[in-house]
């Protein structure tokens, strides 16, 4: 497996998801897949560690649901980023925080 693969299963799942939507753009979903993918890799600090790249990409997989998590909240904040909540005709939404689906992501440290 590759980093590219594990990002492919998630743009695949994602896109049977919402790919029913009339603004569906496959290519911003990969974009935003790739970027969750990079927040991970940013947030478990991968470069603190002696871990390979085998080893990291497992890693990677055991938070496969929050890299998919984040790419969805990223995609369907598209257009409305920044917004905390929105009410018309009715309807209200309220988003929550982003941070929230880094929960129980966990960086390396190195100890001195």
């Amino acid at each position: 497996m590759t980093v590219s693969e594990l990002e492919n299963e998630i743009v695949a799942e994602l896109t049977i998801e919402l790919n029913s939507e009339d603004s569906f753009n496959a290519d911003l979903l990969r974009i935003k897949v790739k970027n969750a993918v990079r927040e991970l890799r940013m947030k478990r600090n991968y470069t603190a560690t002696s871990m390979t790249d085998e080893q990291i990409l497992t890693d990677m997989y055991n938070y496969y649901s929050v890299i998919l998590n984040v790419a969805r909240y990223d995609y369907n904040q598209v257009g409305v980023e920044g917004e905390q909540s929105h009410s018309e005709n009715s309807v209200s939404r309220t988003w929550v925080s982003r941070d929230d689906l880094f929960k129980g992501v966990h960086a390396f440290v190195n100890v001195f």
